[in-house]
């Protein structure tokens, strides 16, 4: 039986990596918490080092993790505008109307 390959955001990565650099525990240790092998989360941790060694060589500062919280925010409520986009583009685009749908009564259906 084979097990599904589980693949991982760059945010998570990311994220993942910063427990183990901003906590100044060990990789066993949070990739226990997390669930996942040490060797993987040991890569994603010496690519976010690298990655924040070239920043610094560039003088760019890394995010902080209060930044980074607000990053994920944004990108997320982003997300979910454009789904809301994409839906309503497809709901006026000549199929019923919203009254239609909802026959008539659109008043009972509203959120308060």
């Amino acid at each position: 039986m084979s097990r599904k390959r589980r693949s991982f955001t760059t945010e998570c990565k990311v994220e993942a990596a910063r427990r183990v650099i901003d906590s100044g525990r060990t990789i066993a240790e949070v990739a226990r918490e997390l669930g996942i092998n040490e060797a993987l989360l040991g890569r994603w941790v010496a690519d976010e080092r690298l990655r924040m060694d070239a920043a610094a060589a560039s003088g760019d500062q890394p995010l902080t993790a209060a930044e980074r919280t607000e990053l994920a925010r944004l990108r997320k409520q982003v997300s979910e505008q454009e789904k809301d986009i994409a839906f309503l583009k497809k709901a006026s685009a000549g199929g019923p109307s919203l009254h239609e749908v909802l026959g008539g009564n659109f008043a009972a259906h509203q959120q308060k």
